[in-house]
């Protein structure tokens, strides 16, 4: 599957390509755990979910704006580095989108709590899958590799999930 076909623009694939989206996947996927083990309620993942994924994000942005003004020993201007430093870390923001808007659903009772925690686990394993497909689907046309890097990236998430399991039970 390309970038075309499934009808994503250069940008958006590029952000969502990149190891930013992945770690922010398994970031939100952690958070999750973690929330709902303590309290158990969609409405506590979300909170702790937006605020993590953000401050990481502004971390992360920082700490790459920092990275780009030592790379060029005083030769970058303070703007461009925090401008290309927030553009590169955007994949932490857009890979949370989706796991914040199951775990929303969560809290206005359109879906029960625990439900909508389960599913935004298992909507990001899912994702991580499929990013791992993609990203390799770029490199070789081959199947087994992408099949390979697919189940990798989703482990992630399955090992979360099941630690959430054995939290739970």
């Amino acid at each position: 599957m390309t970038d075309e076909q499934l009808h994503i623009s250069p940008r958006v694939a590029r952000i969502l390509m990149s190891e930013e989206a992945v770690y922010g996947l398994i970031l939100v996927s952690g958070m999750i755990v973690v929330s709902g083990t303590l309290v158990g309620t969609s409405a506590n993942a979300l909170v702790t979910v937006a605020v993590t994924v953000f401050v990481f994000y502004l971390a992360h942005v920082y700490a790459g704006t920092l990275g780009r003004l030592a790379a060029t020993d005083g030769g970058a201007r303070l703007s461009t580095s925090i401008r290309e430093a927030a553009r590169h870390s955007l994949g932490m923001i857009m890979a949370s989108v989706a796991p914040i808007v199951i775990l929303l659903l969560g809290t206005t009772d359109l879906i029960d709590d625990m439900t909508a925690i389960w599913v935004a686990l298992i909507v990001n394993a899912v994702l991580l899958g499929v990013l791992g497909w993609i990203a390799v689907a770029r490199w070789t046309p081959r199947f087994w590799p992408r099949l390979l890097s697919a189940l990798i990236t989703a482990g992630f998430g399955l090992v979360l999930i099941a630690l959430k399991a054995f939290i739970h039970h």
